[in-house]
């Protein structure tokens, strides 16, 4: 499948739809397409201007998705009018709803404090007869030496078709791209706070918010000591950065 994308601050953001995910997913899948799949929004595009090493590794995503509104605002605004948000937690309950026919298997990678092991039996008790086959909960640092052999052989024993990863941006994006190669995974998928919320760890915006683009706002109400920053600061540089993109005065390229 050809996925065209967005020029977002040199960020490539697939012009793509929940169900072209889907689809994207499918044939990668049947045909043992090895890929990483980032899931972005506004944090990530603006991580990615203080590193290019984070820039390079959204653009050589096999699916960089629309998580928030801006991006879709954006992709609708270079013409592609069928592009749609395809926000973490909605993807991961899209994929694993329809593995229960195909029998996808999937691994969970991420959280703290028993998250993965929640997650598994929620996700279990939701989509009778998933296939979880793992889950690993890594420690707060790079894996070591010894925890490395020891994931890659869990993985390579189980041989997940989708690898979670509900880690945070940038380091979900980064662990993502160390560890394709190396693990037994066809697709590894960045999901960011979707193990909390699907967990019920974390409260999620209604809709209705996620849809008006306001979701970060909702999301700073809830967690204002750790998203602070990341919205205050990221937010406005956002807008002003775009507005010198669009009306010419930078240009940046998808590398």
């Amino acid at each position: 499948m050809n996925i065209e994308r967005v020029n977002v601050l040199g960020v490539g953001i697939s012009a793509i739809n929940l169900d072209l995910a889907q689809q994207a997913f499918s044939e990668a899948i049947a045909k043992k397409q090895k890929g990483y799949v980032c899931v972005t929004g506004v944090h990530g595009v603006m991580e990615s201007q203080a590193a290019l090493q984070l820039k390079e590794i959204h653009n050589r995503a096999f699916l960089c998705t629309p998580d928030g509104m801006p991006m879709v605002w954006l992709g609708r605004l270079n013409r592609f009018k069928h592009m749609d948000r395809v926000y973490g937690p909605d993807l991961m309950l899209e994929i694993l709803r329809i593995s229960v026919e195909r029998g996808w298997k999937h691994f969970f990678y991420g959280g703290a404090n028993g998250v993965g092991a929640d997650l598994k039996s929620k996700m279990e008790k939701r989509f009778p007869g998933i296939q979880v086959v793992g889950t690993y909960e890594p420690p707060f640092r790079p894996l070591n030496s010894e925890e490395r052999v020891h994931l890659t052989r869990i993985v390579a024993e189980t041989k997940p078709d989708v690898f979670w990863v509900g880690l945070s941006t940038p380091k979900q994006e980064k662990f993502m791209s160390e560890f394709l190669s190396e693990l037994d995974v066809t697709l590894m998928v960045g999901v960011g706070a979707a193990f909390d919320f699907h967990a019920g760890r974390v409260r999620q915006a209604p809709r209705w918010i996620q849809r008006s683009g306001m979701e970060w706002f909702f999301r700073l109400c809830t967690e204002p000591r750790r998203l602070w920053k990341r919205y205050l600061t990221n937010n406005p540089r956002f807008i002003f950065l775009i507005l010198c993109q669009w009306i010419g005065l930078k240009k940046y390229s998808v590398k």
